[in-house]
């Protein structure tokens, strides 16, 4: 899944030499993919904000995929009862919707930066369009998962396993979903996790999928194209 870069520095954008990959149509909207291996929470943040506020009409967009070392993010909703108890782990309040999550190795994050108004995709189509991207990644290994009415995310037998939040200035949407495959859940315990007491967190391992992060990081991007691809052909 990812580059050899295992750290973001804090520039406008990552500096991490672009791998690409196209979506698998020809497309009046391009789509670049970018595998920035292990990176810090905060300069990850700033380069995704950089990206969409100079972006142009002509911009491609762009998925992340990534891992970050062990944080907390916080979303506009986030109410302090939620936040995290007795944990040394630090904190970032950011400006997705939702509540609180937890980020950390071993977690694929794929951020989503498109333009939403040349693909024609309102953000509530595109929140089906994540959560059916990871439902159908989990499938190809056997393993059914469904969405919770009124809890955006992916989950397996209750527990969630997929989480996503998302903001767009103007046209651009930026941060997007994850997925966690192999990584310590038990910061888990010490928030709410996405504002819900008691929430109960999977993770691909544990379900018997032996993919690993990397392999699961590009075959969820991939599925994440190609739905996007349907939709643009489908208009």
């Amino acid at each position: 899944m990812q580059s050899e870069n295992r750290q973001t520095s804090a520039s406008a954008r990552i500096p991490a030499p672009p791998v690409t990959g196209a979506a698998p149509r020809a497309s009046a909207a391009p789509l670049r993919v970018q595998r920035l291996g292990l990176a810090e929470y905060g300069p990850s943040y700033a380069a995704m904000r950089q990206f969409t506020t100079s972006r142009q009409e002509d911009t491609p967009d762009e998925l992340w995929i990534l891992q970050h070392s062990p944080v907390y993010t916080a979303g506009l909703a986030c109410r302090p009862e939620h936040l995290p108890r007795g944990s040394s782990i630090p904190l970032e309040r950011v400006d997705r919707g939702g509540q609180i999550t937890y980020h950390g190795p071993g977690q694929v994050v794929i951020y989503t930066l498109l333009d939403l108004a040349r693909r024609k995709l309102k953000i509530r189509a595109l929140v089906n369009l994540l959560e059916q991207a990871v439902i159908n990644t989990l499938a190809m290994h056997g393993t059914v998962a469904q969405r919770s009415s009124g809890a955006p995310g992916v989950y397996v037998n209750g527990a969630k396993v997929a989480a996503l939040g998302l903001r767009v200035r103007s046209t651009g949407c930026y941060h997007g979903l994850a997925l966690n495959v192999d990584m310590d859940l038990a910061p888990f315990r010490a928030i709410d996790p996405c504002g819900y007491p008691g929430l109960a967190v999977t993770q691909t391992r544990d379900l018997g999928i032996l993919a690993s992060a990397g392999e699961l990081g590009d075959a969820l991007a991939d599925e994440v194209a190609t739905l996007l691809a349907q939709h643009e052909f489908s208009r």
